[in-house]
């Protein structure tokens, strides 16, 4: 009998190879044909579905989150979507299955598909949804944890359907104020609802101070010391700087710049003369232009344009004559740089009036208010020169 030897098994296998290659080769030949001649054929063109029990796509499931501005709870027409928050995937024996971030529109996609192997909802059951909550945020809708029973469904698109999507996950950091106080100087800090004091602090000298905001505040006075003001409180964590005397006058009037109006595409160079202010470095670009742009995203509270620091080069916005700052949002670009060190400075001609380090955030626009009366220069940068990202400026003058 004869032996086969390693050469003859490997021609086997080579032949067996090139004949199933051969078969393939074939079998894509017929297909290609059939589909040539169906999509030659005008009476296909519109022809209603016949097979309804095949499924072969695969759908997005998605988990929506939204930053609750009014922390009503629910998802109204001033909430806006939030870009890169967790959110997990578990299945009914609680083990994870995968985790993704949500996109420029607020979606967490989960790729759902009983043919597909890269989906990851495949199979029918219970599968859970958890929303990672940022530290320091809370869920006005409490729902940051959602079931959905899955049950198979031939013909549909994915082959699977749930009875409803997960409702939309509100979320909302923890409103606060800080500020410091100059050497020498003492003041009293009320903060108000309706007109209503709800809480009275004295300000002590050359230090910091930081409280949590009452849901209900809606405007925080301080008095004493030359350093009166009054500041009607925004939905997001708020920084008076150091505070100074020389304050905007009350009930002084207020212009707001929110880049929409710089340009009606997606990007471009903020121009010297645009709102009658010299621009240095700056650019205003539509807030889901970039992909993954987190900051860009949530530093957006109104409009669809934000501005930020090119390339995270120290930026400028300057008049020579004075012009009042009253306040402006500031985000970090990215969550790659959250907590990044923003400093601004403001001069006066050459004089040095203000000078602030912030720390910023991806997730949430910072409401810096240092209200001063009169600068001529306001120059942005960041420590480790990271993109800061700027919304809503208001002026005087």
């Amino acid at each position: 009998m004869h032996d086969f030897g390693l050469v003859e098994i490997l021609l086997a296998a080579a032949a067996i190879l090139v004949v199933a290659a051969c078969v393939v080769w074939l079998l894509r030949k017929a297909r290609a044909r059939r589909r040539t001649q169906r999509r030659a054929d005008p009476t296909s063109d519109y022809a209603p579905r016949s097979d309804w029990e095949r499924s072969t796509g695969t759908v997005n499931y998605s988990s929506f989150v939204y930053f609750d501005v009014d922390r009503d709870g629910t998802y109204g027409v001033g909430d806006r979507p939030m870009a890169g928050i967790m959110v997990r995937l578990f299945d009914e024996q609680a083990g994870y299955v995968a985790s993704t971030r949500t996109n420029n529109g607020g979606f967490a996609n989960f790729a759902m598909s009983t043919s597909s192997t890269n989906a990851v909802i495949r199979a029918p059951g219970a599968y859970r949804f958890a929303v990672s909550m940022p530290p320091g945020w809370r869920s006005p809708s409490a729902n940051e944890t959602q079931s959905q029973e899955f049950r198979l469904a031939s013909g549909s698109p994915a082959g699977l359907v749930s009875q409803d999507l997960p409702h939309p996950v509100g979320l909302a950091p923890t409103r606060s104020l800080a500020g410091r106080m100059a050497a020498e100087s003492t003041a009293t800090l009320s903060v108000m609802a309706d007109g209503q004091e709800l809480e009275s602090r004295a300000l002590a000298p050359g230090s910091p101070f930081q409280l949590d905001l009452a849901a209900e505040a809606d405007m925080v006075a301080i008095a004493g010391s030359g350093l009166d003001r009054q500041l009607a409180l925004s939905p997001y964590p708020t920084d008076l700087g150091l505070l100074s005397s020389q304050t905007l006058l009350s009930g002084a009037s207020l212009r707001t710049i929110g880049f929409d109006d710089v340009t009606g595409r997606g990007f471009r160079k903020i121009p010297c003369g645009h709102a009658g202010l010299q621009w240095r470095n700056l650019n205003a670009m539509a807030q889901d232009h970039t992909k993954g742009s987190e900051g860009y995203v949530n530093g957006n509270v109104s409009g669809d344009h934000v501005a930020y620091t090119s390339s995270g080069y120290p930026a400028e916005f300057s008049r020579e004559t004075p012009f009042g700052f009253h306040s402006v949002l500031l985000s970090a670009a990215w969550l790659k740089s959250e907590g990044e060190i923003a400093l601004i400075e403001c001069w006066l001609g050459e004089q040095l009036v203000a000078s602030d380090q912030l720390a910023l955030s991806a997730l949430t626009p910072l409401h810096y208010a240092p209200m001063l009366k009169a600068v001529t220069r306001v120059r942005l940068s960041t420590k480790h020169s990271w993109q800061m990202v700027l919304d809503d400026l208001m002026l005087t003058g």
